[in-house]
Order: structure tokens, then sequence, then C-alpha cells
């Protein structure tokens, strides 16, 4: 499977130039060929092949004083771009026919954009120099801050320039069966929730770090500050980017937990079972802020790719499964609770169940993995004594079936 592994570049203030000049280049080459595919629909006529595309919009481009800048960067990035434009109308086209999600129609780019990216393959002849940093063509050898090493050779590397002005080179990797964990017994189902972020059915419950709700504070007053600053003005440029290095903190701090309680899972136990949630329909609800914040979606897609990648399985149940209404404990089903009802006794067979740690076991059990569900149990109910047990001694002493209790 490809695998993209990411680090923090370091540009000089030349190579940050030379980075601008590519990211402007292949958003014009873009920019020229969704205008010239669009215009050709709007007369009733074939799209024009990438080839002609390619021909037209890069080589003659060259040639012509108003776009004689072009040949200033790599032409490599130049005919990605065209290959990122068809892509974009690729998954257009296949979520209209239903083949995968919907997505929306390729868009004009713009320099004020968040994130700006150029993409070098193999045959552009970038390298990693034996002193550690990336040899980028028309750019020069870029300072990379390396936090492990890479799997295999990389096919390509993408350039990125986030929202908050952080640069990184984006690797895609291969790699291959021999990453398989050795097999182990553990097998366990994942209930996410709010409070707590998972809750196991082993009686695992793991807090959520609400890491948006822990930085709102700080996030309010860099964004009152923003708005008091002038329009097109060098303090609100400033303002505006200590607010998205806010924002950049947090969402990498989300992503550290969600790597590292998905490792963890996925090396302790052979077979996770998850449910499918419906997190479009729960984000347009008023609990919306915390469940963006929990990024379940992102949770369980690491958790999906780590499967894979080291030999695991991962199962997901439906999400219109009762696991919060049956019992762990015998299966009898009594109905929907409310969510302020966090533990609650089985009418049938009187176990104290606590919610969460009884729907884990639930789902556990769904997806057919031999879960013991005894973690599902608070405390056993109360069962009828004998009637030899019943009772206390005279002298006020209990009696333990005629013994006296020491």
């Amino acid at each position: 499977m490809q695998l993209r592994y990411s680090f923090r570049l370091y540009p000089n203030g030349p190579q940050r130039s030379a980075l601008a000049r590519a990211f402007g280049c292949a958003r014009v080459v873009y920019n020229d060929a969704l205008r010239a595919r669009e215009t050709a629909r709007a007369a009733g006529e074939a799209f024009p092949k990438t080839g002609d595309l390619s021909k037209l919009l890069i080589t003659e481009a060259k040639t012509t004083e108003a776009r004689a800048w072009l040949g200033e960067v790599s032409a490599v990035i130049l005919q990605q771009s065209l290959r990122d434009l068809d892509t974009a109308y690729r998954n257009f086209f296949g979520g209209l026919a239903g083949k995968r999600p919907r997505m929306g129609a390729p868009r004009f780019k713009s320099k004020r954009d968040n994130r700006q990216a150029v993409r070098f393959t193999a045959n552009s002849r970038w390298k990693i120099t034996s002193g550690g940093d990336l040899s980028l063509p028309k750019i020069g050898d870029v300072r990379v801050k390396w936090s492990r090493a890479l799997p295999s050779v990389p096919s390509t590397v993408t350039v990125v320039k986030d929202a908050a002005g952080r640069y990184f080179a984006s690797f895609v990797v291969e790699t291959g069966a021999d990453e398989a964990l050795p097999e182990t017994s553990g097998q366990v189902g994942i209930d996410l929730g709010l409070t707590h972020f998972a809750i196991l059915s082993d009686g695992t419950k793991i807090d959520s770090p609400r890491f948006l709700r822990r930085a709102e504070k700080k996030l309010k007053r860099e964004q009152r500050r923003l708005s008091r600053k002038a329009k097109g003005s060098s303090n609100r440029t400033k303002a505006r980017i200590k607010v998205a290095r806010a924002h950049a903190r947090v969402a990498d701090a989300r992503r550290e937990f969600h790597h590292q309680l998905s490792t963890k899972i996925i090396r302790e136990n052979q077979a996770v079972a998850v449910e499918d949630l419906a997190v479009k329909g729960l984000s347009r609800t008023r609990m919306a802020k915390s469940v963006h914040d929990a990024g379940w979606s992102a949770f369980l897609s690491m958790l999906e790719y780590k499967a894979a990648r080291y030999g695991r399985t991962l199962v997901r149940i439906g999400r219109f499964e009762p696991t919060s209404q049956v019992c762990s404990q015998c299966g009898v089903r009594d109905g929907p609770k409310p969510l302020h009802i966090r533990v609650w006794e089985c009418g049938a067979c009187g176990a104290f169940l606590d919610r969460d740690i009884n729907a884990a076991v639930n789902i556990a059990k769904a997806a057919g993995l031999a879960v013991p569900a005894c973690g599902a149990r608070v405390r056993p109910g109360l069962v009828s004594a004998q009637r030899v047990e019943t009772g206390t001694h005279r002298d006020g002493q209990a009696t333990v079936v005629g013994i006296p209790a020491l």
C-alpha cells in the first residue's frame, strides 16, 4: 500500500521566493486548463485532451511574452498541475455516477487559498542529498527536519505551504507485507463518544482531550484582534497568520493523539470492531463543535489503514445496531434510553450495566468477536438469599449457612 510521510521544511529567503513562483505558475496553468475546458463545455464541444492542453498552455505559452515566466520553474510541476485537474474531473463525474462519494465541480484556484502545493515526480530529478537536504529543481537544497527514516525510496514529493506559513515535504512511499505485526489474541470493540473519546469492551475508558475547547479562549482573543485590523494592511496579515498558527497547533495536537491511540490499539489487538458513525448528521446538531473537536472520522481512517498495513482485522458494524438498548449479559432488548442515563439495570437478568462499556461489548459481539461481556457489568444484581442464610444470630453476629461467623 502507498503511504504519505510528511516532514517540516525550512527554506531560506531565495528558496521561499522560488517556491512562491512555483506555486503561482502551477496555479496559472491549472486555471488556464480549467477555463479552456469550461469554455468547451459551454460551447457544447468535447473536452480538450490533456496532451493538447499541455502543448497549448505550457510548451507554446512559454514562447509568448505574456507567459514567458513559466520557463522559470520546472516543467514537471506544470504537467502535474494538469494531471491534478484530470483527477478533479474524474472524482466529480465519478460522484455523479454513484461510483464514489459526491464531490463538487473543479474550481479556480486563488493565490489567497490557505493551501498551496506543487508536486515533483521522479523524472524531475529531485533527490535527498547526503547531508539530509531536499534538492528540488530550480529551487535548491532545502533543509528538512527528519523525524524518522523513510521505509522505502519515495516515488514523488509534494511541497506544501499551509495557512500558517509553514512548509512541508510530503513523500509517497510503497510499503510491503513485511511490516505485518506478530499475531496476538486480543480482540476489542470500540464505542466512540464525547465525554470519553473511546470506550473499549474490556472496560478501558480514554478521556476526550477536547483540544479545541481548551484552546478556545486563545482562539477567541486572536480572532478578536484580527477583526480589528484594517483590511489589506500588513498588521491584518500578521494577525491572520497568528490565528492560523493557533488553529494549526490544535489540529496537530489532535492528529498526534489519534496516531498514538490508534497505533496502541492496533498493536495490542488482532481484531478491532467499530461502529459506522453518521458524522455528517451529528455535525448538524447542537453538538457539532464537540463532534468536530473529537475528530472521529480521522481516527477511524487511521485505524483502517493501520490495520491493513500491520495485518490486523478491522470490522465496521452498521450504525443502526441497537448497541445501547441490548443487555450484553443476557441479550434482552428493552428499548432506547435518554442520554443522561449512564448506568442502567437489565429488567431480565438484574445486571447493572455501564451504558458505554455495554455498547462497546455489543459492538464486538455484532462484529463476531469473542469478547467477554463481563466488562459491561458495573456490579452484580441482587440475588435472593437462601433461607438458612437470612437473618442474624441472637447476639448480633452474622451466620453463614449455620456456621457462626468469626
